[in-house]
């Protein structure tokens, strides 16, 4: 695990002599869904960064959980002379105009994380239904059977469907068996924490509070879960999952009210992003970009080029390859932590 946070810090901080040179004075465009989560200003950072080091412009916009205004704020920046975009859809379905808009103007479309299902659109992610497994099997490592409940992000993100898709694969033979039973499954519009909280209330009312496990889509809903789980007393003894390794949710797992956050670097994901879209500026395709492959395991099942960056699980036992990738520091990691309790806290 040493040898895996030296190399991945190493990874995404050297950015220098190995980064490719690229043409100057492109404009690369991005169409954020929402800041909601704390992880979109970290891809920003990077992404910005490579492009205006290699003499391009950065323009953005946050379409504040609006479908209606995303297709607004696209036009607006293919008005403003965008040469790639990269979107991250609220809606993937509501977005087809603006991918069509940019295919008429020429101009090549990257989907950021979350997926657009169209040929021309190159889509760059983490294996979200790797994630989905990875987060069920972090659980029944430690709850194998009882009463599970599963929290899902909003129903127009196809990664939710995604991680769906990788937890079932896990779980499905014990459900099957009668081992597991799934007493609640929820989506949260907009992936909100509140959203998912009001679920998690909902189902434990309905359960008499006999719930013995948690599959949280992400770490902003798996805060709202711990919450509702806390006010009646059970944080700590119901595993809970989450996706992002977002600061407080690392601090959960160190405390134990979490028990696993699927870490998707997302200064990775920036770094290959920005360069892809560079190298689509400069005229390249996206079947040219490194490490692609072909994606078909859309809703659709339209083959797409893909590139789909490896996960890694958060627990208490790797805490501390986080830490030493820089992605958090000990003291906000370990806040509030019993001394003894958690080796990378010591």
């Amino acid at each position: 695990m040493k040898k895996f946070a030296a190399a991945l810090a190493g990874a995404v901080f050297v950015m220098s002599a190995a980064s490719p040179v690229f043409a100057a004075g492109k404009t690369i465009a991005v169409s954020w869904k929402i800041f909601q989560e704390e992880r979109w200003k970290r891809d920003e950072a990077v992404i910005k960064k490579i492009v205006e080091a290699a003499g391009d412009k950065y323009i953005s916009a946050d379409a504040q959980g609006s479908a209606a205004k995303q297709l607004t704020d696209i036009e607006s920046l293919i008005s403003q002379g965008a040469n790639v975009l990269l979107v991250v859809p609220w809606d993937s379905e509501a977005i087809m105009p603006a991918v069509q808009k940019a295919k008429d103007e020429g101009i090549p479309t990257i989907a950021y994380d979350v997926q657009i299902e169209d040929p021309s659109v190159l889509y760059m992610t983490f294996n979200n239904v790797g994630v989905g497994k990875m987060m069920a099997e972090e659980v029944v490592k430690v709850k194998d059977k009882g009463n599970f409940a599963i929290i899902k992000g909003d129903q127009g993100d196809p990664n939710s469907a995604f991680l769906l898709k990788g937890m079932m694969e896990v779980i499905k033979p014990k459900v099957d068996s009668g081992a597991i039973k799934i007493v609640g499954e929820a989506s949260s519009d907009g992936w909100k924490p509140e959203n998912a909280q009001k679920n998690m209330e909902q189902i434990l009312t309905a359960n008499n509070n006999k719930v013995d496990a948690v599959l949280s889509q992400n770490d902003g809903m798996a805060g709202g879960v711990v919450a509702a789980l806390s006010a009646q007393g059970l944080a700590g003894s119901v595993p809970v999952t989450g996706q992002d390794g977002d600061a407080a949710a690392i601090n959960r797992v160190a405390l134990g009210t979490q028990t696993v956050s699927i870490w998707k670097d997302s200064r990775e994901l920036g770094k290959a992003a920005a360069e892809a879209a560079l190298m689509l500026a400069d005229g390249k395709d996206g079947s040219s970009v490194p490490n692609v492959q072909k994606f078909k395991d859309g809703a659709r099942k339209v083959e797409m080029n893909a590139v789909l960056l490896k996960p890694f699980a958060v627990t208490k036992d790797t805490l501390g390859d986080v830490i030493k990738a820089g992605w958090i520091d000990k003291a906000t990691a370990c806040a509030g932590v019993k001394a003894g309790s958690v080796k990378a806290c010591d």
